[in-house]
């Protein structure tokens, strides 16, 4: 799993917002990665010394940010060859290298000068920022670092979420032109006063965004790296394959477990759809699994990994920062959902075996004690990290004792043995890894910024909730469609932290607290991926099993159909909350049983058994149940009986006998 192969390479590149894009060679590409290396052994540094927020930030995307324009192309070579009507150059099949332009050389050494410059006298920096009194020097280097960010998030994540900053990045400068009488105008603010706010502390570019990326995700994504590179990829789609052989639901269930287990290594929805489809879709295959099931099948698992314990995605990291709590609490909030996010699929799972008349496979893999006996030690590094966190470590430092351990681990396996060549390349690919991450959080301090200064969070949280006529559940409804448009643009880092400084607020004013929320919108920012017309993770399924892309994507929604309605059930009712693991223990239990039987209906409703009658009514039973409320719980029973009731009837006159 260290290595992919040129097509899975090719559809993550064309299906993942956050891409690879350049193939660099010979001693560029070790220079490269001696520099990634080094970037990623600071950071574990600094988790035992740290240094200053807004120093560490600096310094952090100093370099970074060079890196991605070494790493990543222009992509407007296209652009001009048709405006120059150029015809496109004939390239050789297989991987091509490519050295960056003297553009990419420039960009990349003023990105340093910008970064380093504040870096020489940081005390002098800060002061100047607060007191408004910044130099022209100040403001050019302010307005360099601006447009290298929004060229650096082009580059990666393409033009969407850079148009956005940039609307931004006007109203903050325009914004006094605006009618008087408009919720959204303001005093206006000069370049200045724009500059200050983004380049000189930690409510711009250097913000919680920033220090996400630098401290959590750069540290996890090594851990990420160290994993894959000592074997425990192999291991978990191994382990997976071995413990589903008998029954007919076996391949679809051995691939969702797959997923979960893989995600903790990549986490990528995309990558984790990808790398586990070249494997598993020629199991599913031959199990008897229709193309378009069989994709959303992938899709389905690919993107639970980022939302399951114990890594989850990026912008679960943020919201610790914004909560102001530890990384093991969010994870608690995300264990009861992923639970029935898993439950879900592996009902629909079961119920399509039956639909489609699918079969056990015989997998050649060994034996599940075979396999845990030699290589289950690949979960201690896991189960250490929440152990550690329970124990009052910090994240950071739990993360990377996690990642000493892996390391030290992969001696007992000679064939993944981490020696010096090894650690270095891991330690590139986890600093390489978070490269696109870093500038969308750096860039998104454009964002959060212009939020700041011109109040406008608060304007449309009271525009949002204007529209929604003070209601709760339209107001709901209308920002769960905002984050999941949103992310058809943007990727899902950059989604979260635009919804939860927009969004947030609306939720937050109709008395909603701020950890459900954040988890709201959350959830919905990842599923955006396997969200039509869009749905990354689902077309790349379709990619790989040539199959119906849209029906492909539909397939998907099904099986991710839970993930959709419990957020509405931790936001609608006081005793939602119990679904992030808050309140008394019996409640807590009483409410994710209540859930659990809300999925199952939820399977019945989607599933292609039952007839349209029992479908319908298990439909109505879900919803009721997922009110979580002793009446509709009773009433959503009552409806669920009801269609028992029915397709026992239906059953009887089909078959007397």
């Amino acid at each position: 799993m260290t290595e992919l192969s040129d097509r899975e390479s090719e559809l993550i590149s064309a299906h993942e917002q956050e891409r690879p894009a350049r193939e660099l060679g010979g001693p560029l590409k070790l220079g490269v990665w001696i520099v990634a290396g080094l970037l990623s052994a600071y950071s574990l540094v600094v988790v035992f010394r740290p240094v200053e927020a807004i120093e560490h930030r600096m310094t952090f995307l100093a370099v970074a940010l060079p890196l991605v324009f070494l790493c990543y192309r222009s992509g407007l070579a296209p652009y001009a060859r048709r405006l120059l009507r150029r015809p496109a150059p004939v390239v050789a099949e297989g991987p091509r290298v490519e050295w960056p332009s003297a553009a990419d050389w420039l960009l990349a050494a003023a990105s340093l000068a910008v970064l380093l410059y504040p870096l020489l006298d940081i005390d002098a920096f800060r002061d100047r920022g607060s007191g408004a009194a910044l130099t022209d020097v100040d403001i050019v280097a302010g307005l360099v670092l601006t447009v290298l960010l929004l060229e650096a998030v082009r580059r990666t994540v393409g033009w969407s979420f850079a148009v956005i900053c940039i609307i931004f990045l006007i109203y903050t400068y325009y914004g006094a032109y605006l009618p008087i009488d408009w919720t959204i105008g303001h005093i206006g603010f000069d370049l200045g006063q724009i500059i200050s706010q983004l380049y000189t502390g930690t409510e711009g570019f250097f913000g919680v965004p920033m220090q996400v990326a630098a401290s959590y995700i750069i540290l996890f994504t090594i851990y990420g790296a160290v994993l894959d590179y000592s074997g425990a990829s192999k291991f978990f789609i191994d382990l997976s394959f071995a413990a589903f052989r008998k029954s007919r639901a076996a391949p679809g269930r051995t691939v969702t477990t797959a997923g979960f287990l893989l995600g903790t290594v990549s986490g990528s929805g995309v990558a984790t759809t990808v790398s586990l489809g070249s494997v598993a879709w020629p199991v599913l295959r031959r199990a008897g699994y229709p193309k378009e099931p069989a994709g959303g099948i992938l899709a389905a698992g690919g993107i639970g990994a980022i939302l399951s314990p114990p890594t989850l995605g990026a912008a679960a990291f943020i919201i610790a920062e914004y909560l102001g709590i530890g990384y093991l609490q969010v994870l608690l909030y995300a264990t009861i959902p992923t639970l029935l996010y898993y439950l879900g699929i592996f009902l629909a799972i079961e119920i399509d075996s039956r639909r489609f008349g699918t079969h056990a496979v015989q997998v050649d893999a060994p034996g599940v004690g075979r396999l845990l006996l030699r290589f289950g030690y690949h979960f201690s590094s896991l189960i250490l990290i929440v152990v550690l966190m329970a124990l009052d470590r910090s994240a950071f430092q739990s993360v990377v004792i996690a990642t000493v351990v892996a390391f030290l681990l992969s001696f007992l396996d000679p064939q993944h043995r981490m020696g010096p060549k090894r650690i270095g390349q891991a330690l590139a690919k986890g600093a390489l890894g978070v490269l696109p991450v870093t500038a969308v959080c750096a860039a998104a301090g454009i964002i959060v910024g212009a939020i700041t200064l011109t109040g406008l969070g608060q304007n449309l949280a009271d525009i949002i909730v204007d529209l929604g006529a003070g209601n709760l559940i339209i107001t709901t409804v209308m920002a769960a469609i905002a984050v999941l448009l949103l992310g058809l643009a943007v990727p899902v880092t950059a989604s979260f932290i635009i919804a939860a400084v927009i969004i947030g607020p609306a939720l937050f004013d109709l008395g909603v607290s701020q950890s459900e929320a954040y988890m709201f919108v959350f959830y919905y920012a990842v599923l955006s991926e396997v969200s039509p017309p869009t749905a990354l993770s689902a077309v790349a399924a379709a990619a790989i099993t040539g199959g119906n892309t849209y029906r492909t994507m539909m397939m998907t929604w099904r099986y991710t159909l839970p993930a959709f309605l419990v957020p509405f059930a931790f936001v609608l009712t006081p005793n939602g909350q119990a679904l992030l693991g808050q309140g008394p223990f019996g409640t807590v239990v009483l409410m994710t049983a209540v859930s659990a039987v809300a999925v199952a209906a939820l399977a019945v409703a989607t599933g292609g058994l039952a007839a349209w009658p029992e479908r319908l009514l298990s439909a109505v039973a879900a919803v009721l149940l997922l009110f979580l409320e002793p009446v509709p719980i009773v009433a959503g029973l009552a409806v669920l009986a009801v269609a028992a009731a029915v397709h026992l009837i239906r059953s009887r006159r089909r078959d007397p006998s």
